[in-house]
């Protein structure tokens, strides 16, 4: 199975956001993302709805035809929206309300009991559930306790590293991504995954099952244009 590309697209809502009104639209923007070849739309509604509002999930939950990842803190409100919307997949990110981006994945040893409870709730509405973590094998373990049925692993460590030395940067992610495979998890990765940095992470993990990529891939368009952009970014899957 090739590797799917989901598109953040919670940049758009933040340029939105920033003027009022509804330019650029949320909606037509994830639409277009799948009409240029997309396969997945991501989104990360936050609490005080900065960017993605928890009104645009439910816009956007009946016109997508791709996959839908809804990502983020799993509070109450948060558990809610997703059980109101049943994405495809839920991917549940250990946010702080007061956090401008994710910047590390769970502990999942310390909140086993808290991710299982909620993975539960998830699976049993029949939503995929991956958990958001750091590239630590102990911590993929017990994703997999929890029941979760990916894990995304946070890659701004590699991102971090890659210009100075790719091999060093990718090894705690193959070893990681080694142990979700043995473990039967299926594969996602994101965090600041680029055009510079994007197709050797995949040449070392090839059997990744999506990478989830905003920031960098809206930063890109503004000078290639979007459908060129989302073009570049499915080569480097293809590499």
């Amino acid at each position: 199975m090739a590797t799917k590309l989901s598109v953040n697209i919670n940049k758009v809502a933040t340029i939105r956001n920033a003027r009022g009104g509804n330019n650029p639209d949320v909606l037509q923007v994830a639409l277009d993302c799948e009409r240029f070849g997309a396969q997945g739309i991501t989104v990360h509604p936050r609490p005080d709805q900065r960017h993605i509002r928890y009104q645009d999930v439910r816009d956007l939950k009946p016109r997508l035809t791709t996959e839908f990842n809804i990502e983020g803190n799993p509070i109450s409100e948060f558990i809610a929206l997703v059980l109101e919307n049943r994405p495809t997949q839920v991917t549940l990110v250990p946010d702080g309300h007061d956090q401008i981006t994710s910047n590390h994945g769970w502990d999942t040893k310390t909140h086993l009991n808290f991710l299982t409870d909620v993975t539960a709730r998830f699976r049993e509405a029949g939503i995929r559930v991956s958990i958001f973590v750091n590239a630590d094998e102990e911590m993929v373990d017990y994703a997999a306790r929890a029941g979760a049925d990916r894990v995304e692993l946070y890659t701004e460590p590699y991102a971090a590293a890659y210009a100075a030395d790719p091999a060093a940067a990718i090894a705690p992610f193959i070893r990681a991504a080694n142990a979700a495979r043995v473990l039967g998890l299926g594969l996602n990765a994101g965090h600041d995954l680029s055009l510079q940095n994007l197709a050797y992470f995949h040449q070392q993990i090839p059997w990744l099952d999506e990478v989830s990529i905003g920031h960098a891939l809206i930063c890109d368009a503004l000078y290639l244009g979007l459908e060129e952009t989302i073009k570049r970014y499915l080569a480097c899957l293809k590499s």
